[in-house]
Parts: structure tokens; sequence; C-alpha cells
């Protein structure tokens, strides 16, 4: 009995051993090939010479284009750009830019013409209380009456045109150019001849060609030449300038009453002329 159980325990050992074997190495055949990723083992780290060197680390300039566009736009390229120009060139530029003018075809505006220089008028009797009236008889003038030696003025300034210093006339022959008596007629700076009449005296340094100012003393008012019947006065006439024998002009031929009436209120007024 003991020698035949013997060898049969010495065949079964053998035999377990090497079922032991193979059950452990399947064992850990299957359990390395369910975790090789759970815990990498010592050599599946990266080597410090596999870290990316500092040089091969992308530039700023080549960030991804996928990145947000910035919110200023980017300069344009340098063909892009205008020439620049220095204030010098911009100045000569601005210098030589023709200034607009009108078209041909429009007229220059007229030049004014320069303001004409005021004249002055005064009434022609100074010195004595007047009386006057707007109607004459026959033709345009006006008797001024006023005391004899009363003041007769250039109403205006101007030369003498005509003197007259004798009375020379006579009732029996009544000669128009004489029935003035002693007078002076001046032509003014205006172009208008004034008349002045039966003067009692004609003033010193009046004679034909001397110049004379406004207000400046012709002659003193009296009763000479027809006037000798009639109260005292200044006959007074305004006409054009005409000849020094013309007595039919001289006498007058506008009406001096709206003249006489501004120059007493100081207003300076030129008579027209017809």
């Amino acid at each position: 009995m003991v020698s035949q159980t013997r060898p049969r325990r010495a065949t079964l050992a053998p035999l377990c051993c090497l079922l032991l074997c193979l059950l452990a190495g399947c064992a850990g055949a299957s359990q390395s090939a369910r975790q090789p990723s759970a815990a990498p083992s010592a050599t599946a780290a990266p080597s410090p010479t596999a870290a990316p060197s500092p040089t091969a680390a992308p530039s700023p300039t080549a960030a991804p284009t996928s990145a947000p566009p910035s919110s200023t736009p980017a300069p344009p390229s340098p063909t892009a750009v205008p020439p620049t120009r220095t204030p010098e060139a911009v100045i000569a530029a601005a210098t030589l830019t023709p200034e607009p003018r009108p078209p041909a075809s429009q007229p220059a505006p007229p030049t004014p013409a320069a303001p004409q220089e005021a004249r002055r008028y005064v009434f022609p009797v100074q010195g004595a209380r007047v009386e006057y009236g707007a109607s004459h008889h026959d033709y345009p003038a006006t008797d001024i009456f006023c005391p004899v030696g009363s003041l007769f003025v250039a109403p205006t300034d101007g030369v003498v045109d005509f003197v007259s210093s004798a009375d020379e006339w006579d009732p029996g022959r009544d000669d128009p150019a004489l029935r003035g008596g002693l007078s002076v007629a001046i032509v003014g700076d205006d172009g208008v001849r004034y008349y002045g009449s039966h003067l009692s005296a004609v003033a010193d340094g009046i004679v034909v060609g001397a110049r004379v100012a406004a207000g400046q003393t012709l002659g003193l008012t009296g009763k000479s030449g027809n006037a000798r019947t009639t109260p005292p006065h200044l006959h007074f006439g305004i006409s054009r300038p005409t000849t020094p024998d013309d007595w039919a002009v001289r006498r007058g031929e506008v009406p001096p009453f709206p003249y006489l009436r501004a120059w007493a209120a100081g207003e300076s007024v030129t008579p027209e002329l017809p």
C-alpha cells in the first residue's frame, strides 16, 4: 500500500506546480493589459530633454489667426502711406494758390465817388430886421426890405462877376440895364449867379474877379436906381451865369424865396437852375 501511494504523490506534485505557474502568468498578463494608462511607468514619463526648447517657443507675432481681432485697426502698409510734405512746401503751395476772380462777363463794381465837400450858405442881409415875400411883380426875384445901411453879404463862396459903383438911372429914360443903381453880382462855387441891387455903397476890395467867402460884406443896402420912390430894400436875384451886360437874366430867373427861408433857418441848400 505504501509503495503505491508515494509514486502517485510524486507525480501529482510537479503537475500542481506547473498549473499554479500557468495561472499566475495568465493573471499577471491580464492585469498588465487592463492598467497601462492608469499608472504610467517611470519609463513613460517625458524626459527633460523632450521638453520644447526656448528657441522653439512661438513668437508673439506668430499668434494664432483665430485670436479675436483688436479694436484698433492695423496701420496701412508702408506703400499706402501718402508722401509727407514739409511745412515749407505747404506754405509755398498756399502762397501760389490763385485768388478767385469774377467772371470776365461780370463788370467790376463802380468805384464810389468821393463825397462832395459841403457848401455853406448864409442869408444875404445881415445885421438888420428884414421882411420879404414869396412873390415879385413880373419876373422871379425877391425884394428884401430892410433899413438903409444893412449889410449885403455873399450868400456863398465865389468870385465877383459884376460891379456897378455909380447910380446912373434916369427916370426920364428908364433904361432897364440901369434900374439897379449900385449893385454887385457873384458867381458861386456852386455854379449859380447871385445878384443884389439898390445899394447905398459897394464895399472896399469888391471888384470883378475878387474872391469872396460866404458871409463876406459886398456892400450896404439903400435906395439907389429905381428904388428912390420905394421903401429901402435889397433886390435879390438868382440865375445861371451869363455875361455882365445880360441884365434880363442877371436880375433873376429862379424864385429865391424857398432858398432864403432855408438859409435863414441855417440849412445849406443849393438852388436848382432851370
